[in-house]
């Protein structure tokens, strides 16, 4: 049975209190870092698999001239238009989507951390590497993979114009023999003039051994690399970024 993670449909006009645009500054200037480093200057143009909420495009938008945004959910792309709303912002699955024409850059964040198999893997290295001109780069953010997967809790959230959110976030393992592991959150939602109500959400996400990543970008035609994500949230070794560079 396919999850439906209820953050992003249902609950997506909550999204910007579970996880603030405004907190994605510092991350947003090490990814594009990341993709100046391999192809020897920011990128004139820049696709996004999986933008979610536009988080990240709401910083890196003011230094890359030309950005399209996809996202799997018509709601989450609703809230990113509210955030960006000069930008295109295009439906789609990011393993099969096709916008058409190629860019500078491919970006896809934790969006791809609900990918639990190779075969997924390998649809988005393709669907990448489709829309990345020869000399560009495609980045991948995985929150996980096998070799650093941790089992634990945390918990966040914000306050917002007459409302305000707090969650709880429960990671554990999935079924034996999968790649699959399974985060559950609890929501508690206060809103002015109502009483408090709380909810409950289930997703299935992936970790993938790195070694597969870096099979399939480059069964896909880049040269693969990678990188560990460095932010000063995220201790050192936690998540690793890859990177695909598409020769000319």
């Amino acid at each position: 049975m396919t999850v439906r993670p209820r953050m992003y449909h249902e609950l997506a006009a909550w999204f910007h209190l579970i996880t603030a645009p405004d907190d994605y500054a510092e991350e947003a200037a090490y990814y594009l870092q990341v993709m100046q480093n391999i192809i020897g200057h920011a990128p004139v143009s820049l696709l996004e698999l999986g933008s979610g909420g536009g988080n990240n495009a709401s910083h890196y938008k003011k230094l890359v001239p030309d950005v399209v945004l996809t996202d799997l959910s018509e709601e989450m792309l609703a809230l990113s238009r509210t955030i960006n709303p000069e930008l295109p912002h295009l439906q789609g699955d990011m393993r099969t989507v096709r916008v058409g024409r190629q860019f500078e850059a491919v970006f896809v964040h934790d969006a791809c951390s609900y990918l639990t198999t190779e075969q997924d893997i390998r649809q988005l290295a393709a669907t990448a590497f489709e829309h990345c001109l020869p000399g560009g780069v495609a980045v991948f953010c995985p929150d996980h993979t096998a070799e650093n997967l941790v089992y634990e809790t945390d918990h966040g959230g914000h306050d917002g114009q007459g409302r305000a959110l707090r969650y709880l976030e429960w990671t554990y393992p999935g079924p034996p023999g999968t790649y699959a592991f399974q985060v559950d959150y609890v929501y508690v939602l206060h809103e002015d003039g109502r009483e408090p109500r709380m909810e409950y959400d289930h997703h299935v996400n992936g970790a993938l051994p790195r070694d597969t990543w870096l099979r399939a970008l480059a069964d896909a035609g880049f040269e693969p690399g990678a990188v560990p994500l460095v932010h000063s949230e995220v201790p050192e070794g936690y998540s690793e970024v890859f990177t695909g560079w598409r020769p000319r």
